[in-house]
């Protein structure tokens, strides 16, 4: 079994009374990209301070590369890392902040100007080498800031929400350019963020924190489509929530306003007249019926709105409704408000909170 690059071991922060991170475990492989997913006051960025150094845990162990850095300082960590408020230095050009790790490592001049030229073409801005930080765009300061982060070949690399003050086109085209990199220079990334969509799009796996505990490890796909607590399914993208009572534990039947739906096998721990959420996500709902197999109920249009190629409707369940994207068609006007309607989904899509 390969031993994991990043180890985090039942670590611990406390503030005063206040415990912020609550024996916290994480093996990070090497050259993988992991994403710290949750709410502000989660304690996604205390984790990552640990693990660079600014603050000390209050227990526990920190490993990186077979090495226990967990009372080590900063400087002596080898980690590179990138802050949201990018950290310049104002009177330094491009080329002097990005080669001023170098420089405090005592990197001969050729050494560190080679270094330099080649962040530079890495990031696409090898012609802004002589710019100083105020005459550069939001975007191109980060990449800059980046350079800087893995110009001395760190072991490790740490993103505190760095794309969070840019504007949403921008932070889209840099995410994307942050991965080509990482997967280019095949370091050990981990990535804080409270933006799932950008830790789905580009992460290997995603650790779902809320109360400075971990509430899933897994691959988007997993936390996406099999999240492991309620936390996690009602956070990570959007879900409809429909009451449920239980007709017949055994043959899965649960009763949604004035319809029935029968689930996939049994309801292990429920019996009838138990009450019971039953999640699904927007697209796996259909507007109409689709075939035998899938579950069906009625209600109403209570809700529309046009989205472009999407149009956006929802239909009241009772006293829920949920909603689900249907792609726009001139030929096919959309459904009104106050309209009978019917929707179906497959069974298998039912993520059942109790």
């Amino acid at each position: 079994m390969v031993e994991p690059f990043l180890k985090i071991e039942h670590v611990r922060k406390t503030f005063g009374a206040t415990t912020v991170v609550q024996d916290f475990n994480l093996d990070v492989a090497g050259g993988e990209f992991i994403s710290f997913l949750g709410p502000s006051g989660c304690g996604k960025t205390t984790v990552l301070r640990m693990v660079a150094g600014f603050e000390e845990p209050s227990d526990g162990k920190i490993v990186v590369g077979g090495k226990d850095i967990t009372r080590l300082k900063p400087n002596q960590r080898n980690i590179g890392m990138v802050f949201q408020a990018y950290a310049l230095f104002p009177n330094l050009t491009v080329a002097q902040n990005i080669a001023f790790g170098l420089k405090v490592a005592g990197a001969p001049k050729a050494d560190c100007d080679r270094r330099v030229a080649e962040m530079l073409e890495l990031i696409k801005l090898p012609q802004f080498g002589d710019r100083y930080p105020y005459q550069l765009s939001g975007g191109q300061q980060q990449r800059v800031a980046l350079a800087r982060a893995i110009a001395p070949k760190p072991k490790l690399l740490l993103l505190d929400e760095p794309l969070s003050a840019l504007d949403a086109k921008v932070r889209v085209a840099l995410r994307d350019e942050i991965r080509a990199i990482q997967k280019e220079l095949g370091i050990t990334t981990v990535f804080v963020t409270h933006d799932q969509e950008e830790a789905l799009s580009i992460s290997d796996r995603i650790v779902v924190m809320y109360g400075g505990k971990a509430e899933q490890v897994g691959t988007p796909f997993e936390i996406y489509n099999r999240p492991a607590t309620k936390f996690v399914a009602n956070f990570v993208g959007t879900l409809n929530v429909l009451e449920g009572v239980v007709t017949d534990a055994a043959e899965g039947r649960v009763k949604v306003g004035a319809g029935e739906v029968m689930l996939k096998g049994k309801l292990n721990g429920s019996k009838a007249g138990d009450t019971l959420s039953l999640a699904l996500r927007p697209e796996a709902i259909s507007l109409g019926k689709r075939d035998g197999r899938d579950a069906t109920l009625d209600g109403s249009i209570s809700d529309v709105s046009f989205l472009g190629s999407v149009i956006r409707v929802r239909v009241g369940i009772g006293g829920d409704a949920v909603s689900l994207d249907t792609f726009n068609s001139p030929a096919s006007p959309p459904p009104r408000v106050g309209e009978k309607a019917q929707i179906s989904f497959s069974p298998d899509d039912v993520l059942v909170l109790h």
